[in-house]
């Protein structure tokens, strides 16, 4: 898709992009000579991942940007911050996410009522994405990378905020099913507007604090620059130009779980998404 020198012109925003795989993948792609724009929830560590990667690449075009994903609003305001600061936005990678957290842990609540972990991983970048897409639209050719997981579970539409029956891994587990899922409408709705939407499991328990932090597993499988390397080639290989509405294995297609093909279940995700992000209040 880019020449070396195209890149240099490129702007991509990743987030989540203070730890783990997100910011292995910023910092590939600073070293590449990107303008990066960071996401993540701690200023403090922000702008101390600013410094590194700056530091560590040579290119002072990285900027830092903090928003509380666990916030709607926070989600909102930094859209407006991006609209305002940037021409262009050529590839978003949604990478922010929570884990499953430990096994004796309980449900936990975003600040606006949602089970916690759908909201950061799943309703935050649907809020994103859809506040976004003006500028994703101005930049064609443009692309979309959702970072998912093989560990998906359907959603149960009578209990998707797991108020009954409440598990960390399912919780997990269903978010990364429903970013699928948006992967998979966003597509359609974006197939003759000159933006790719993909989405991938990255990499089996790579050496993320998230992993480590996590009694659900009993160690590592593999490493932040395995990720980094998948993520790299959705968002910037040439043999992707045309390539979207699907979900990959590293850097092979492969099939998600079956919920991700039915229709109907899509439907009824993308209603209750817009109702509970107010999206077509906060777009207009």
């Amino acid at each position: 898709m880019y020449t070396a020198q195209a890149v240099k012109n490129l702007v991509i925003l990743v987030t989540g992009a203070t730890d783990g795989l997100g910011k292995q993948v910023a910092r590939d792609l600073a070293a590449q000579g990107a303008t990066i724009l960071l996401h993540g929830r701690s200023r403090g560590k922000g702008q101390a991942t600013l410094r590194e990667i700056r530091d560590a690449t040579g290119n002072q075009k990285v900027i830092y940007y903090n928003a509380d994903f666990s916030s709607l609003d926070a989600v909102r305001r930094l859209t407006e911050e991006i609209q305002g600061d940037q021409v262009r936005l050529d590839v978003l990678i949604n990478n922010a996410g929570i884990g499953a957290g430990s096994r004796q842990a309980g449900r936990e609540v975003s600040r606006d009522g949602y089970e916690l972990r759908f909201a950061v991983n799943y309703l935050a970048p649907f809020l994103l994405t859809h506040r976004l897409l003006p500028l994703l639209c101005r930049s064609t050719p443009a692309r979309i990378v959702n970072v998912a997981s093989v560990g998906q579970q359907p959603i149960d539409f009578n209990n998707v905020m797991l108020r009954d029956g409440y598990h960390g891994l399912r919780a997990y587990r269903q978010t990364k099913l429903a970013l699928i899922m948006f992967t998979f409408d966003l597509a359609e709705e974006l197939r003759k507007r000159g933006v790719t939407v993909n989405s991938l499991h990255p990499a089996s328990l790579m050496n993320t604090r998230m992993v480590l932090e996590s009694d659900y597993f009993r160690g590592t499988m593999s490493t932040v620059e395995e990720g980094a390397h998948a993520v790299k080639y959705l968002a910037m290989s040439a043999e992707l130009d045309d390539v979207t509405g699907e979900y990959f294995d590293g850097e092979r297609r492969a099939r998600a779980n079956s919920q991700a093909y039915d229709k109907e279940a899509r439907r009824r995700l993308r209603m209750l998404s817009e109702q509970l992000t107010r999206l077509k209040e906060s777009n207009s």
